[in-house]
């Protein structure tokens, strides 16, 4: 365990870097924080947190920089992540609040969260599984043929096509419709299977085949296997930070372009706390040089999905993760009033 002294020191050095971009010296840092010791203490405390493998010193460069273990430590002593101020927040909520639907609440986020953070934003829809049924609407397009909407709680709207293998009246289509609202809606889409597992044996002989063909297309939208989706916005951000990549970005942008390598970074959506992977901590090598914080969203303080940043990991941390969880609560507070 390292002393609050040097912990003390790290802050500095962490603060520092962000700051400037520049390797930290002992002189620098006793100018510039008031940490109460001699420069000669300092650069006792400097040595120790390179032995313990704190920070490292560039070939090229007197000063040192924090390691993936630093900013770890660095992250998980933050007091508290550094809160929006009142003009933020208003800025936050008037530019979601002209969101016209879920996929304009999406599109504004990434847009949002990639200006408040200069970063790589990347947000997750909400997903199916974890969503609840507002409605379902059945509207008659010709004799068999019928259109099943599907709304989420969410506010997404999922629309299929059902041939039916016979002609099915407005009265049946309706009387359908009532009964699969009763059963289903304000229910989890996990509940779904086994509510109307019974619902044709109400219907007359004829009409069954018609209402197991609808809630056959019902069930099948629910557990698509394509559900997963993310928008990602901001990509041009990366290019301010060309020094902190290794080489060359590239492989950051290759990683990117992986969704399943970004629903990985972004984690489970069911836990909705706020999460920092810096550097290594990636699986993924090409993310090796970067940060990911992200945290779930939701209504009714259950997360229905992700969303977060992906920079270097010279990152401003309690800046950067205010800013996600901020942007969270305004769009899980739509969600809800949607």
């Amino acid at each position: 365990m390292l002393s609050e002294r040097r912990l003390q020191v790290l802050r500095a050095i962490v603060q520092d870097y962000v700051g400037t971009e520049e390797p930290v010296g002992s002189k620098a840092l006793t100018e510039r924080h008031n940490l109460g010791v001699s420069p000669a203490t300092v650069r006792n405390d400097m040595a120790v947190l390179e032995d313990e493998g704190f920070i490292a010193q560039p070939h090229t460069s007197a000063g040192r920089i924090p390691t993936d273990k630093g900013y770890r430590l660095f992250v998980d002593k933050l007091a508290g992540v550094k809160p929006m101020t009142a003009p933020e927040r208003r800025a936050i909520q008037n530019f979601l609040d002209g969101a016209v639907d879920l996929d304009d609440v999406v599109a504004r986020t990434v847009r949002l969260l990639a200006q408040l953070t200069r970063q790589v934003a990347v947000v997750q829809y909400p997903s199916l599984t974890r969503s609840t049924v507002r409605h379902v609407e059945l509207l008659s397009l010709a004799p068999a043929r019928v259109m099943l909407v599907l709304i989420t709680d969410t506010g997404r709207v999922e629309q299929r096509m059902v041939d039916c293998p016979a002609p099915f009246g407005e009265a049946s289509l309706a009387d359908l419709r009532a009964r699969l609202n009763s059963k289903v809606a304000g229910r989890r889409f996990t509940d779904v299977p086994r509510l109307v597992e019974d619902l044709p044996e109400g219907f007359d002989a004829e009409d069954r085949g018609t209402v197991s063909t609808v809630l056959s297309t019902l069930l099948e939208t629910l557990v698509e296997e394509n559900e997963e989706r993310l928008m990602i916005g901001g990509t041009a951000n990366l290019t301010r930070f060309g020094h902190d990549f290794p080489l060359t970005i590239r492989p950051v942008l290759e990683a990117l372009e992986e969704q399943v390598v970004l629903l990985k970074l972004l984690g489970e959506a069911g836990d909705s706390g706020m999460t920092v992977r810096i550097g290594h901590e990636n699986a993924y090598e090409g993310l090796n040089s970067t940060s990911v914080v992200s945290v779930g969203y939701g209504s009714g303080g259950e997360a229905v999905a992700k969303l977060g940043v992906v920079g270097p990991t010279r990152m401003d941390y309690p800046g950067t993760m205010g800013a996600v969880r901020a942007v969270a609560r305004y769009v899980g507070q739509i969600l809800a009033e949607s």
